[in-house]
């Protein structure tokens, strides 16, 4: 029973990142939201958009690699919640990077449903998450 109580002595840190952490994800969904110039949920639920929901998806995944490493990192509540935002910029710039470089119509290409545009988003989201997650190890 000691054992049990001993492993269990965590929970409290762990309940608190995890709340934390899904708080963030809301945000990074209302963030994301704001800087695409797409409505990623109305393409999903009403229109049944597989492109958004490719690109949206892989942008969610990619923001919660990064905000594994921010909690696995993080050397307080303070700390992480400061590179979780950190993180929510870095997505931000990830699409922008796609947007305005690499795909300057990938708007349009996902309100189009081209699922190649969708799984192209999702990867620069996914890539972008591992590199920021693997930069947090400072």
């Amino acid at each position: 029973m000691e054992a049990i109580l001993e492993s269990l002595s965590g929970l409290d840190n762990f309940a608190l990142y995890f709340v934390i952490s899904i708080a963030f994800l809301f945000i990074f969904k209302i963030v994301y939201a704001f800087v695409t110039p797409h409505d990623e949920w109305k393409l999903v639920k009403e229109d049944k958009n597989v492109a958004a929901a490719v690109g949206f998806g892989g942008a969610l995944i990619g923001f919660a690699i990064a905000l594994s490493g921010a909690a696995s990192n993080a050397v307080s509540i303070v700390d992480f919640a400061l590179w979780a935002v950190i993180a929510i910029v870095a997505q931000s710039c990830a699409f922008g990077l796609l947007r305005f470089t690499f795909m300057p119509k990938i708007a349009e290409r996902i309100n189009n449903n081209e699922v190649s545009a969708g799984i192209m988003l999702a990867a620069m989201s996914i890539a972008v998450g591992l590199l920021n997650s693997a930069c947090m190890t400072y």
